[in-house]
C-alpha cells in the first residue's frame, strides 16, 4: 500500500534541467522533484510519495486529506492506549 501526503509548495526551482521544490508539511520542509506536475506555482498544494509531486489539489482537498490523517493518528493513538491497558504496560 502507498501513502501519498499533501503538502504546500514554498519554493520552486531547476536543479540542472529537473524541476524542484521546497514542500512544507506542517512545518517540515523537504525538497521534491516537480517533474509531473509542470504547471505547478507557489502556494499550490500537492500530493508527495517518494519525494515526488503526484498531484495538484485544491486547498480544500489538502484540508480534507489531512484532517483524515488527524482522525487515523487519533485512532491509533486510542488503540495503542487500549493495548497497553489490556497488556499492563
Amino acid at each position: 500500500m502507498c501513502l501519498a501526503v499533501p503538502g504546500k509548495v514554498i519554493e520552486i526551482h531547476r536543479n540542472d534541467l529537473i524541476l524542484m521544490g521546497m514542500v512544507d508539511f506542517g512545518g517540515v520542509l523537504r525538497e521534491v522533484c516537480l517533474e509531473a506536475v509542470p504547471e505547478v506555482k507557489l502556494g499550490d498544494y500537492v500530493i508527495i510519495h517518494a519525494g515526488f509531486a503526484l498531484n495538484i489539489l485544491s486547498e480544500q482537498e489538502a484540508e480534507d486529506s489531512l484532517q483524515a490523517f488527524r482522525e487515523l493518528d487519533e485512532i491509533e493513538g486510542r488503540s495503542k492506549h487500549q493495548d497497553e491497558e489490556k497488556t499492563g504496560a
